[in-house]
């Protein structure tokens, strides 16, 4: 049985629209990174979501890619806005950066992608890792979707250890499944962008209890990630610090070799396999999901002319 989410497709309207970055204040940075051999890093945070988005460029030719870019949702109304994505773009302008490439670490279950969106505003293709199709393929029959509806939501499928030129700087593609088949990571000098592979504590490691997630994939992620210098930069792709700590967007090899409890465990795979049993489903994996393996777009609408999210119904009673 499957329940259908309406969404108001009037609410969608500002999508749609040529954006105009005059009327809307420029967001922020958190903070900006620099290193010799990497893109200048600007990161943006999401507090709804937990996610950080990134922002990189090449200083001398002013060429940028975003990373993990999130659109709102309100869940109980079912109403989608651009306000992230305008000061984003807003940012962009005001920086005079020219935006080369929009890319998904993989198709997130927590928060809307703005990719596509932020794609028809800059004439910039959406790129993802190549196992998409997997992903696409698990979750249309999961959601009831057509795999000819899923077809072309992305510009470019991504091979592993690909390369991506951004102005002077050349980066690459690092496969990190485990969390998901499709999951990647970005490495551009020393600035390794790991999606949701690996976080700062109290969580340290992702969840691989999804579809298609395999929890001793993601060990053998996370020792190719912890593999590298102890130096290198992990740009994480949430934080959920608490009352303790401020929000924080990268760690090291080095910190989390020391620090990671999770990966001074022998019995790892048993231990997240564990623990994913207690926790809770994300509370926008659906409308996430059937949006994100559409590369942001919103499913074909019904004769009404809404689009409806579906969400499947599991019951142990006879409500039929």
């Amino acid at each position: 049985m499957i329940l259908k989410s309406k969404l108001n497709a009037t609410a969608l309207a500002a999508t749609r629209r040529f954006y105009s970055a005059s009327s809307i204040p420029p967001a922020q940075p958190f903070r900006t990174h620099t290193a010799e051999g990497a893109p200048t890093t600007q990161t943006f945070y999401d507090k709804d979501t937990a996610t950080w988005t990134y922002l990189l460029h090449c200083p001398k030719t002013q060429h940028a890619a975003i990373i993990d870019p999130v659109l709102n949702y309100d869940s109980s109304s079912g109403r989608i806005t651009t306000s992230s994505a305008d000061g984003l773009l807003s940012f962009i302008e005001s920086s005079k950066l020219s935006v080369q490439h929009i890319l998904e670490t993989h198709a997130h279950a927590d928060h809307l992608t703005s990719a596509k969106y932020l794609s028809r505003q800059l004439n910039a293709p959406v790129s993802i890792g190549k196992r998409i199709e997997e992903v696409q393929r698990t979750f249309a029959a999961r959601y009831n979707l057509s795999l000819s509806s899923l077809e072309d939501s992305f510009d470019t499928l991504l091979d592993d250890d690909a390369a991506i030129r951004l102005g002077e700087h050349v980066g690459s593609v690092m496969h990190l499944p485990g969390h998901t088949p499709d999951h990647i990571g970005y490495v551009f000098g020393k600035h390794v962008f790991t999606g949701d592979s690996i976080f700062l504590d109290p969580v340290y490691t992702a969840r691989a209890d999804f579809p298609g997630g395999v929890a001793a994939s993601l060990q053998s992620s996370i020792h190719k990630l912890m593999s590298l210098p102890p130096d290198y930069k992990l740009f994480v792709g949430h934080d959920y610090p608490g009352a303790n700590r401020e929000e924080s967007c990268w760690t090291t090899v080095g910190d989390q070799l020391a620090l990671n409890d999770h990966l001074k465990r022998d019995d790892f795979a048993a231990f997240r396999q564990n623990k994913d049993k207690t926790l809770s489903t994300p509370k926008l994996l659906h409308p996430a999901i059937q949006f994100n393996i559409r590369g942001g777009r919103l499913p074909p609408p019904d004769d009404d002319g809404l689009s409806r999210f579906r969400i499947p119904i599991t019951s142990t009673v006879d409500v039929l």
